[in-house]
């Protein structure tokens, strides 16, 4: 649902009268009010943002990320052939391996290369392939066991997009199978009250709603109005009207009636409690809603950046991380160039490794530039 579109920038606040503070219902209606125009401000600037940002990836990015796998397989290579030269040391052939086998693991992660997977068979004795699929066997175990949940076999463990959609999936049927169960289950009196009275108070909710439509749609009815320029106005007004009264936004139906001069302060602080009440649980709702959209867009750029599960972003962030991805990519082309030309020259590539110190872990680690 779309909370945004024609979204009026009128303010709709109960402001307290000269000797009536405001009551608890009248503050929180103005609270939800105030906590949604925030969340509309940070919805407008993602999606005023989004298409700008995939087009500088797309355009700018992605090219030198390309290049930059295709460099690291170059450099594989060229490592690869300087390990079987005449006169290098044993020692400086394991550093070469450990290069190659982590150049290799690099690039293959983002593409797959039969040539690169030879010469990671070569320096490790193991299948690319085999172990890539013991890994993610491995990672669906432990997000099964987290979970409490079977992903299935059709699961694309390598497509962060894929186990989010199979998780929402198996969620959603896990809800399915529960309310299923509890429908078939006899309800205690306790349950059945508390049911009818959600179910009274959905009613009364869709009827605020409706009200106020129905006065919206009375004062902008186009046929009744004779002057042309005029009924075009109405008729894009209740448009409006129309799309806000099918989602349930209420916030959007006050405001038209707030722009129209419908309601004013004196009409917002006159609210009935009870009706206010209604008003308070539609809002929340539209809150939700809000919150919903708005992290969909954030997780999503969450996977596509490789950023951890639940940072915090915001748009001028990713502007900012974009344009640090791009010159971290130019700076590695170069140094990868660099170690190219290293890697043709026999004594500057004992030079260099000579430099190299090994870490002692599983996977060697090393001071490279890329």
């Amino acid at each position: 649902m779309d909370l945004f579109d024609d979204a009026s920038s009128l303010p709709i606040q109960i402001e307290p009268g000269v000797s009536a503070p405001l009551t608890k219902e009248q503050k929180s209606f103005n609270s939800l009010i105030k906590k949604i125009e925030a969340r509309r401000a940070v919805l407008a600037e993602w999606q005023a943002t989004q298409p700008a940002i995939a087009q500088v990836y797309a355009r700018d990015l992605l090219p030198l990320q390309e290049q930059c796998t295709d460099l690291q397989g170059q450099l594989a290579g060229a490592y690869d052939a300087a390990h079987d030269r005449k006169g290098v040391t044993q020692g400086e052939r394991n550093k070469l391996a450990a290069l190659i086998v982590e150049l290799t693991e690099a690039v293959l992660e983002f593409k797959s290369d039969d040539d690169l997977k030879r010469l990671f068979s070569k320096y490790t004795q193991s299948d690319f392939d085999e172990q890539e699929a013991g890994r993610l066997d491995d990672m669906k175990a432990m997000l099964e066991d987290v979970l409490g949940m079977n992903l299935g076999d059709d699961v694309d463990m390598s497509s962060p997009q894929d186990i989010l959609k199979q998780v929402e999936a198996q969620f959603h049927a896990q809800q399915g199978a529960q309310q299923a169960a509890a429908s078939t289950r006899k309800k205690s009196r306790r349950e059945e009250a508390r049911a009818a009275k959600q179910e009274a108070e959905q009613k009364q909710m869709s009827l605020s709603i409706r009200e106020v439509f129905r006065k919206l749609a009375s004062a902008l009815h186009p046929d009744r109005e004779p002057d042309p320029a005029e009924r075009t106005r109405k008729t894009a007004l209740m448009q409006r009207a129309n799309t806000a009264y099918e989602n349930g936004n209420l916030l959007q139906l006050l405001e038209l009636q707030l722009e129209l001069e419908h309601i004013d302060q004196a009409h917002l602080a006159s609210i009935a409690p009870e009706r206010l009440k209604h008003y308070i649980k539609i809002l929340k709702g539209q809150l939700a809603d809000l919150d919903t959209e708005i992290e969909t867009i954030e997780h999503g750029i969450i996977i596509d950046f490789g950023l951890p599960p639940f940072a915090a972003i915001r748009p001028k962030d990713l502007q900012v991380m974009l344009a640090q991805d791009i010159r971290t990519c130019n700076d590695q082309i170069v140094a990868l160039q660099q170690q190219l030309a290293v890697a043709a020259d026999a004594k500057e590539l004992k030079a260099w490794l000579k430099t190299l110190r090994m870490h002692r872990r599983a996977c060697p680690d090393f001071d490279t530039p890329f």
